[in-house]
């Protein structure tokens, strides 16, 4: 068995690697079709090159594809410097706890709580 790597095509039988994402605004007739999204997101779809070239819209949508800025090579060496000195700050600050009510326990997102 062939192990995938990485998202795959949402269209049905589709096996082929993503490539763009698609996102539809019912609010505002339009789909928009962009790069791969950082993570999969429940109301949008992934899309193989082949399917997002091949895209159709119902009558009266429009579709916006943002063109890829080919001169676009990453964020600088001072973005990412700018990036990791807030992160270090952030870090280096000590936040106090102060909870008006103990917990007894906690599971998850969940926790518990004494009655009054």
């Amino acid at each position: 068995m062939r192990k995938k790597i990485g998202r795959v095509c949402s269209r049905a039988g589709c096996t082929t690697s993503a490539v763009q994402t698609l996102t539809y605004i019912y609010a505002d007739s339009t789909a928009v079709l962009g790069p791969l999204a950082t993570f999969a997101e429940p109301h949008s779809y992934d899309l193989c090159a082949h399917h997002a070239q091949r895209l159709t819209v119902p009558n009266g949508w429009q579709v916006i594809k943002p063109a890829a800025d080919a001169n676009f090579a990453g964020p600088s060496e001072d973005d990412l410097m700018a990036i990791a000195d807030a992160v270090r700050e952030v870090a280096s600050e000590t936040k106090p706890q102060s909870q008006s009510t103990p917990e007894l326990g906690r599971r998850g997102h969940l926790r518990v709580l004494p009655s009054n």
